[in-house]
């Protein structure tokens, strides 16, 4: 007998739907792509329980013959490509052939289809690959298709679907998607008998994109007008700078109506923003191309999710600068290039300095301090001179207040061995471990980034971005511990816009939330309500600091922690966002050196990186050769 053998047709459509039908938003995707090549203007999209109990996706579109709907469920069976030569050309959102089959294989699968016109259509239902009726029936015109119980003849596909919740959120985020690349179309979405939102069509994609990311968002919509090159153009909408943030999630690419990913265009659309965002950060942005099909090859990806230019350098440079043209203000239109640049820090209300840097500053201004040139104006001609010169904060008498005499026996750099070496050894009679506190004299900021302190036998540098991390981490893990973290109720709550998905996550992780004193809930659709923050958490921008966090908890989801999601890592994603608006300050330090060596491990991050840098005097000796 033939060690080869080919496979039988249900067989081989299962095998297909491992390239296909990855999780109930992939039905949804390949059914709402053909209701859209079929001219579609009203498409409903129903689910229950995610989408693993009923996918069911209704249109009013062209409709089939019985002829046609036999042979749709037929594997390479498509209208719509006929000679290779039609690979070059393809303008359709689908062509392969395998979608309907494939679904068809691993559901209950059912087929009522009407041509426009005709006086029956026709019904199929097919279980597991394996066709079962085949009759006449009175429907409307256009297409539904069902898919129940889906993958319940393979359960080894099944067992990999996460939590309803979780699969209803990227089946929403999946019809978004739709409607914002066919905002002509009307689109219905029903979760569970419920109405998630019905989108009426509309010729302003302004309308679409209100009714799917908010109206606060969309009344700061900037305009990216059409501009072409041969063969290509493009046009859109961008957010201000001060939207943008650590993810990708909120930028929306759509070539000929398809929804695409590419490293290339998000390039691009960071180039136009060149110098008014943070290094790190992706803008938000809607982007609708137009291309001639011949230039780009949409055959590379399973999924057809990600496309090959054949002119990537043009399309990059085309998106750059249709976004830097709709950001340049109108009196800048002369400007050179590198005045422009300049005067981009204008349009977001970031500049081009240093993030930690104006972190710090935003902080400083929110807890009530003065900034060091405030207190420079306040001084005398004289003194402010030297004191700003030296680096070293003006108030020459706070520095000294707050510096202690090197009255160290052992040295500053054996303290520290001493210290992590006996941390384990001593502790309180709580359990809890003690370090001892090496004497410091502070000497002043260095570059606004670090804290230069002065031992018995070298200099130190205090990181406060990483010390403030060690410090809120503990107070953290201590609150949980203790009943929960103490949180200020906002006078008037905070409503986050979210994207479907970062919603879903928020939610799913309300309980952590509460445990760091910040009480979440949903208030409709994809709007999160944030009533409470932690006490000793104070911020000019909540809203900056909640995507900052829901961005960090999206990228442990994916990981082995991430899965079961423990509030230490939790915790250790809120200290790295606190960390990241501590000043470095001089009359901050000496209360920063004491919160952080109350903790239990006080000369590392969450993640290891360490507070404190000891350079000995030996070891500068050696620089200069002595």
């Amino acid at each position: 007998m033939s060690k080869i053998q080919i496979l039988d047709d249900t067989l081989a459509s299962q095998v297909a739907a491992g390239e296909v039908v990855e999780r109930p938003a992939s039905v949804v995707k390949e059914l709402v792509e053909n209701s859209l090549d079929a001219g579609a203007r009203h498409v409903t999209v129903e689910i229950q329980r995610g989408g693993t109990a009923l996918v069911k996706v209704t249109d009013d579109g062209c409709g089939m013959s019985r002829e046609d709907a036999m042979l749709s469920l037929e594997r390479h069976a498509t209208s719509k490509l006929k000679t290779s030569e039609q690979l070059s050309s393809i303008m359709t959102l689908g062509f392969r052939g395998e979608a309907v089959p494939s679904i068809a294989s691993v559901a209950r699968f059912r087929l009522a289809t009407c041509e426009q016109g005709a006086v029956t259509g026709t019904e199929i239902c097919v279980d597991g690959g394996t066709l079962r009726d085949v009759r006449e029936a009175g429907v409307p015109s256009g297409t539904c298709i069902e898919a129940k119980q889906l993958f319940f003849n393979v359960p080894a596909r099944r067992k990999f679907l996460r939590a309803e919740t979780t699969e209803s959120a990227h089946v929403e985020h999946q019809v978004r998607l739709h409607a914002l690349a066919a905002p002509e179309v009307r689109f219905t979405l029903i979760k569970d008998g419920r109405v998630a939102f019905d989108l009426p069509g509309t010729k302003d994609w302004r309308v679409r994109i209100s009714g799917l990311a908010g109206t606060e968002a969309a009344g700061k919509l900037i305009e990216v007008a059409r501009q072409s090159r041969p063969g290509m153009s493009v046009r859109g909408y961008v957010l201000p700078s001060d939207y943008a943030r650590k993810g990708r999630r909120q930028q929306f690419v759509f070539l000929n109506g398809r929804p695409i990913e590419d490293a290339a265009i998000t390039r691009a659309l960071r180039d136009g923003f060149r110098g008014a965002i943070q290094e790190g950060t992706h803008p938000a942005a809607w982007m609708w191309i137009e291309m001639d099909p011949s230039l780009v090859d949409v055959n590379v990806h399973p999924a057809k999710r990600e496309v090959r230019f054949h002119r990537p350098h043009d399309i990059r440079n085309l998106i750059a600068e249709s976004v830097e043209s709709a950001l340049r203000p109108s009196d800048s239109v002369h400007l050179s290039p590198r005045d422009r640049q300049v005067d981009a820090t204008a349009v977001g209300g970031l500049g081009k300095s240093e993030p930690r840097r104006e972190a710090s500053q935003d902080v400083s201004r929110t807890r009530g301090g003065l900034e060091q040139a405030d207190l420079s104006a306040k001084l005398e001609p004289g003194d402010s001179s030297v004191q700003v010169e030296a680096g070293v904060h003006p108030d020459k008498e706070v520095g000294r207040s707050q510096s202690v005499p090197p009255a160290m026996t052992p040295p500053a750099a054996s303290a520290f061995d001493q210290a992590r070496e006996r941390q384990s050894e001593l502790g309180d009679p709580g359990g809890r471990q003690l370090v001892q506190q090496p004497e410091f004299e502070l000497i002043g900021p260095l570059h606004d980034r670090y804290v230069v302190l002065q031992g018995d036998e070298g200099v130190v540098l205090l990181d406060p971005v990483a010390a403030r991390e060690r410090v809120v981490y503990e107070d953290l893990l201590k609150g949980a511990e203790g009943g929960g973290v103490s949180s200020q109720g906002l006078l008037v709550p905070e409503l986050l816009e979210l994207d479907v998905l970062d919603a879903d996550l928020v939610l799913r992780h309300q309980s952590h939330f509460a445990d760091a004193g910040m009480t979440v809930e949903s208030f409709g659709g994809s709007t999160v309500k944030i009533s409470s923050m932690p006490s000793f958490l104070e911020l000019s921008d909540i809203h900056a600091f909640l995507h900052e966090l829901v961005h960090e908890l999206h990228e442990t989801a994916g990981t082995r922690k991430g899965k079961a999601l423990a509030f230490e890592a939790f915790a250790a994603g809120v200290a790295r966002r606190v960390g990241r608006h501590e000043p470095c300050r001089i009359d901050h330090a000496q209360v920063l050196l004491d919160a952080m060596f109350a903790c239990d491990l006080p000369y590392c991050t969450p993640d290891g990186r360490p507070t404190l840098v000891h350079i000995s005097l030996n070891e500068l000796d050696r620089k200069f050769g002595k």
